[in-house]
């Protein structure tokens, strides 16, 4: 049986072709490629490439000023961070979101919409393995091509489970039988009834927002399509800690909003979602709302 795409390239000594992430002394990152008689240059000097090759991951080399470096393979986060952009990244404490609260599970079938540079489409691949299918939607035919090649760079080559369409997806949808829809774009709310059509009963919409505005239009949104269950939506932020013997402290900065997440569950054909209790503040919904909160006038 063949290893999982990529897997080789996780493991074992360095080998030509590897990512390799180079820590210095004050914890600053560089990313390379290893190349047979190629050097690698800092301002603190420089090491040939040679020197790595066949060496085992966490290994040490020096430059010619005598700096140390840690010499890794780079994991995804780090990747995606440091890959080349054309569209802002999906970051990695969103991306870890999104795979536990949509459950992307091995073998499942996914749409995502709005590849951007092929961040979250990293993800997904990985958690959804070669017997999966990722069929991922960019309207922008640039964005994609940045896409393609950071994916391919981080597998080594094209992935079985991935189709990339440049289209927009309510316009070019055609699969069906879909677990799980990922929805990474302004407007989410425009492909909620094209994607709800390709869910299966029990599937799962996630969608990935910046502003507040976009959060709550994509909630009603989805309360008012109506085949699905109450929407969740939330954000998440990290910081971290500095510890130092005695001096055990947060950090001066953190890594606060970086978008909304809403996940909504599909509900079986023909049925209605139980009206759910809520006491929304007075004022909450203006004269013009005709959503499901909305009150006889008169």
């Amino acid at each position: 049986m063949s290893e999982p795409t990529g897997a080789a390239r996780r493991r074992g000594p360095f080998k030509v072709g590897d990512q390799v992430q180079l820590t210095d002394p004050k914890g600053r990152h560089y990313t390379f490629t290893l190349e047979a008689g190629k050097n690698f240059h800092t301002h603190k000097g420089s090491f040939p490439h040679d020197e790595l090759i066949g060496a085992p991951e966490g290994s040490v080399v020096r430059t010619t000023g005598n700096v140390a470096y840690l010499a890794l393979r780079p994991l995804l986060p780090d990747y995606v961070l440091s890959m080349p952009r054309g569209a802002a990244v999906v970051y990695p404490k969103d991306a870890g979101q999104i795979l536990a609260f949509a459950d992307i599970f091995p073998g499942a079938r996914v749409v995502e919409a709005g590849v951007g540079s092929g961040s979250l489409s990293s993800f997904l691949l990985r958690a959804i393995g070669d017997q999966g299918m990722l069929h991922s939607y960019e309207r922008r035919e640039d964005f994609a091509e940045i896409a393609k090649g950071n994916v391919e760079r981080y597998f080594g080559g094209p992935h079985p489970a991935w189709q990339l369409t440049v289209g927009d997806l309510q316009d070019n949808l055609v699969d069906t039988d879909v677990d799980r829809v990922i929805l990474d774009m302004l407007a989410p709310w425009e492909c909620l009834e094209a994607v709800s059509k390709a869910l299966v009963p029990g599937g799962i919409v996630c969608c990935y927002v910046a502003t507040t505005t976009q959060l709550a239009r994509t909630v009603e949104s989805i309360r008012e399509i109506g085949c699905y269950a109450e929407p969740q939506p939330w954000e998440s932020m990290i910081r971290n800690w500095h510890v130092e013997g005695l001096a055990v402290r947060p950090d001066h900065r953190m890594i606060g909003h970086t978008g909304f997440l809403v996940t909504a569950r599909r509900l079986a054909d023909g049925v209605e979602p139980p009206m759910r209790r809520r006491r929304p503040a007075k004022g909450a919904y203006g004269e013009d709302y005709e959503g499901p909160n909305s009150q006889p006038r008169g």
